[in-house]
């Protein structure tokens, strides 16, 4: 039996907790996921397509943010497919020099027990 949006979600939040981003698209995400965002990242699509593309654009966003803290909360399942985890970042854009508090919910959805889909919902886009 696959695992469930509960249990895919918890794993995910550990991993980010431990700053383990990169390891839970790894390890978590089935390789044709689709990562939508509420607005497009320098250089990105505000839809990314396909594992390796979603592992480049999170790299990207690691390379060019520094983080001061970093909280998630959840999951919050819905079902045994759905769940959502409230991200809350303290973090520096390097590219603009811009310190910026985010909030954002991400809405997850698993099949196979494997993250499928995920959007991405901000207080404030990134800038």
């Amino acid at each position: 039996m696959s695992a469930n949006a509960k249990t895919v979600g918890t794993e995910l939040v550990n991993l980010c907790r431990e700053g383990k981003g990169l390891e839970a698209i790894s390890r978590l995400y089935a390789d044709d996921v689709v990562s939508v965002e509420s607005a497009a990242a320098p250089g990105f699509d505000k839809v990314t397509s396909g594992k390796p593309a979603v592992e480049a654009k999170s790299k990207f966003w690691a390379e060019n943010t520094e983080v001061h803290s970093f909280e998630a909360e959840g999951p919050f399942p819905h079902g045994d497919e759905k769940f959502a985890v409230i991200f809350k970042i303290d973090a520096t854009m390097k590219m603009a020099n811009s310190r910026q508090t985010l909030e954002e919910v991400g809405v997850y959805e698993v099949a196979n027990g494997k993250v499928v889909r995920e959007e991405f919902f901000f207080n404030t886009p990134p800038q």
